[in-house]
């Protein structure tokens, strides 16, 4: 028991008094390869310098290569992008059979070499970003096509020459980067908010719905609103800014279709800006998740890893959600 608190003590900067209690337990990590497109859930996830390796590093553009979301396409919902399994271990590298398999209703599977020689498209655009990618050809182009019944083709990040800074005004550092994620690198929500939630729907819906990466459970509702310091493993994460929700949560990801006003109007009840009371001019938000940077994104070290059943430990946070960033 000695050498449990000793331990306790040493992973926490000081004696085994000072530990924190854990706030909450992480229940399901999710990555999504391809931007809007279907997650997968996995056991762990490792750290990069610009999220989870491997999410978002895909994105569907359409014929002006502006990246294409569920918001317009709702059907993105349903397609299915597959890794191989050992793509997930820490120091795992694409070798000339290693494939990114595409799947979707109606459609024959597709595999995507992950190694093969990319042509650089230039004027790629994910929301204020602007920049170049690399084209996984036409092949891949006209699958895209025919299952959306519009053009569109598939890029990916060109971690060679791109570089995206996430906003320094919340990150408070100019150091953190994403690849095709709308703001931030990760998006942390609760199981309690979604209970809480679905207590006040007539039909209940899934976490899906927000596509969160880190799913934790064990803390009160909402309480992911107030974390600003928290530590998961020997990884600090600090929350930077609530999550507005656009109209993604109103598609229904098991059919890929969009299922009406909620669960956006009854989060209009209890969770806009002018109910919560968040400072800035009121804009008719909806907030559900609280967007994360990590600080081990800035560094090198080995073992930068997550996993499901992790204690989430809250070193920091802020007295009510009316004084979170927004």
């Amino acid at each position: 028991m000695e050498a449990v608190s000793s331990l306790l003590g040493s992973v926490f900067g000081g004696s085994s008094e000072s530990a924190p209690a854990a706030a909450a337990t992480i229940t399901s990590i999710f990555i999504y390869p391809i931007k809007s497109c279907k997650g997968i859930s996995v056991p762990q996830a490792h750290i990069s310098s610009t999220g989870f390796r491997w999410d978002r590093q895909w994105v569907v553009v359409n014929a002006k290569r502006r990246a294409c979301t569920q918001r317009v396409e709702p059907k993105l919902a349903l397609l299915e992008a597959h890794l191989p399994a050992d793509a997930f271990n820490e120091g795992w590298e694409p070798t000339e059979s290693s494939y990114l398999v595409l799947r979707a209703p109606g459609m024959e599977e597709l595999k995507v070499s992950m190694t093969k020689t990319c042509d650089v498209i230039d004027d790629i655009t994910v929301w204020e970003w602007n920049g170049s990618a690399l084209d996984e050809g036409d092949q891949v182009a006209e699958w895209l096509t025919k299952y959306l019944r519009k053009q569109y083709r598939l890029v990916r990040f060109n971690t060679a020459s791109q570089n995206r800074v996430v906003d320094p005004e919340y990150a408070r550092s100019n150091q953190y980067r994403t690849m095709f994620h709308d703001e931030y690198p990760f998006l942390l929500a609760s199981q309690g908010s979604l209970n809480a939630l679905n207590e006040l729907l007539e039909e209940p819906v899934s976490i899906n719905r927000f596509r969160p990466n880190i799913l934790v459970d064990g803390c009160d509702p909402f309480d992911e609103d107030l974390w600003t310091e928290i530590k998961i493993n020997q990884s600090i994460f600090h929350g930077v800014k609530l999550c507005a929700r656009c109209k993604v949560p109103t598609v229904n990801q098991e059919t890929g279709i969009f299922s009406g006003a909620e669960p956006t109007e009854t989060l209009m009840k209890f969770r806009s800006d002018k109910v919560l009371g968040l400072n800035k001019k009121q804009a008719g938000k909806v907030y559900f998740g609280q967007n994360l940077v990590c600080k081990d994104s800035l560094t090198a070290r080995k073992g930068k890893v997550i996993k499901v059943g992790d204690p989430v430990y809250v070193f920091k946070k802020v007295s009510s959600s009316a004084d979170a960033a927004t």
